[in-house]
């Protein structure tokens, strides 16, 4: 499976350009509010957030493997800077709030730095809070994954999404302190406004932007070469001439245990190894139908009368061609009733490999703690919500258990995602309630809109 762990160049370039992307959207926002007619500069605000909305919805129709948390929260910062602007404007021409000149467009000057950083920082600092939560980041798990389990690809995504959150609130928190107390305290004169204030105003902010686009582009660059020289990169022309596969991944169990191999060689680290199924194969084919798994579960495993039942699949996104299926091979009995196996490994019971998973999950591979996690988290929402996302029991000191028996003796679909999306939002969480009360609502009134517009016909 090693294809599946190595980096499309073009994925990396491509998590760049949404970065870019975003800071040149608030580059030319603080530009043209300087070089156009002051009250151009909630329009220029609302276009960006357009721009950035395009961008959005072609990722999300296209389905590109980047991560597009950066470009989502720039355009939470070009709505929040735009209507912001145009309420405290509004709200003043009635009278009902005062504002400096400094913060209304139609006056001369106008300052859009006195509220596009403190409102960046704001809602980049909440994106950081609910990086975990947030709706972009849930649909991507759903579709392409867990981090862990894309590979090295997800490895990096995840760790250069948290550090570019870092490095945006800590810029745009120590540019809206620059210009609010140069503006409060120090030398600014409303009545003669000079170069020196228009440079800390915008200009600054302007260089600050670039200076980090300057950072990120080296720092991606320099990790590309790092990825090159360790062979972790795979080419477009390795890409097109790769044949479809289909990788296979066996679990073994009998009773309340599963038959694992705890030293097989991590991927990542030289030296190092995991825990992880030793049932593992591919086939150059585009999916395999269950007699074939069957007979390559026979073979492989060495037993024929176990009970084979499908776990779950999913197809990389990051590499079109590759798919992996996961299976389930129960065996009757207990492990000493059984022959010793053929392969390296041993029986080692699920209590044991919970336990492991809780405290030493970097113990185990990738994708055996990607499986884990689905099954787990999959029969324990099950346990505690229902089909709605309300809790069954409402004391939430509940800690529910299960074992590998039940998971035999019962039907668990772990294909179906709904679980997942229950395990990720649901009663535990703030605003649940609310959000249910207003989808019943929006429910109900879209109903009824449909059945009187039958009843006209």
């Amino acid at each position: 499976m090693r294809d599946l762990e190595r980096v499309n160049g073009a994925q990396l370039l491509s998590f760049w350009k949404s970065i870019s992307v975003g800071l040149l959207v608030l580059i030319l926002t603080l530009m043209l509010s300087r070089l156009l007619p002051f009250y151009f500069s909630p329009v220029v605000g609302l276009l960006g957030a357009a721009f950035l909305y395009t961008i959005l919805y072609n990722n999300k129709i296209k389905r590109t493997s980047s991560c597009m948390v950066i470009p989502y929260a720039m355009f939470y910062c070009m709505i929040g800077y735009s209507f912001t602007s145009i309420l405290i404007n509004v709200l003043y021409i009635w009278d009902i709030i005062y504002i400096p000149k400094e913060l209304s467009f139609f006056n001369d000057p106008y300052m859009p730095s006195l509220i596009l950083m403190p409102i960046c920082f704001i809602v980049l600092f909440v994106f950081y809070l609910r990086r975990k939560s947030l709706s972009i980041c849930i649909d991507c798990k759903l579709t392409r994954g867990l981090s862990i389990e894309r590979g090295k690809l997800g490895e990096i995504l995840d760790r250069e999404t948290r550090l570019q959150l870092r490095n945006l609130i800590w810029m745009f928190g120590l540019l809206t302190a620059l210009s609010w107390s140069y503006y409060e305290f120090l030398y600014y004169k409303s009545a003669s406004v000079n170069n020196r204030d228009w440079y800390i105003f915008v200009w600054i902010s302007v260089i600050s932007l670039i200076l980090d686009e300057v950072y990120f582009s080296s720092r991606y660059y320099n990790i590309y070469l790092d990825l090159k020289d360790n062979g972790e990169i795979i080419t477009e022309e390795e890409l097109s001439d790769m044949t479809v596969k289909t990788y296979l991944r066996i679990y073994l169990i009998c009773g309340n245990k599963i038959f694992l191999n705890t030293h097989i060689a991590d991927p990542y680290i030289k030296g190092k190894f995991v825990t992880d199924t030793p049932f593992v194969t591919k086939r150059n084919v585009n999916g395999i139908t269950t007699a074939d798994v069957s007979q390559i579960v026979k073979r492989i495993t060495g037993f024929n009368d176990g009970h084979l039942r499908f776990f779950y699949g999913r197809k990389s996104l990051d590499i079109a061609k590759h798919s992996i299926l996961r299976y389930f091979y129960f065996l009757d009995g207990k492990p000493e009733d059984h022959p010793e196996l053929k392969v390296t490994g041993e029986w080692i019971d699920f209590d044991i490999i919970k336990y492991v998973y809780q405290r030493q999950p970097k113990s185990m591979s990738n994708t055996f703690l990607t499986d884990l996690a689905r099954m787990i988290t999959i029969v324990l929402t099950q346990k505690v919500f229902d089909s709605n996302g309300y809790r069954k029991l409402k004391v939430k000191a509940y800690k529910p258990t299960f074992d590998l028996i039940e998971v035999r003796a019962n039907n668990y679909d772990f294909q179906d995602d709904k679980w997942l999306k229950i395990a990720m939002y649901n009663s535990d969480l703030k605003g649940f309630h609310l959000k249910k009360f207003f989808d019943r609502w929006l429910g109900t009134n879209r109903n009824s809109k449909q059945n009187n517009r039958k009843s006209t016909w």
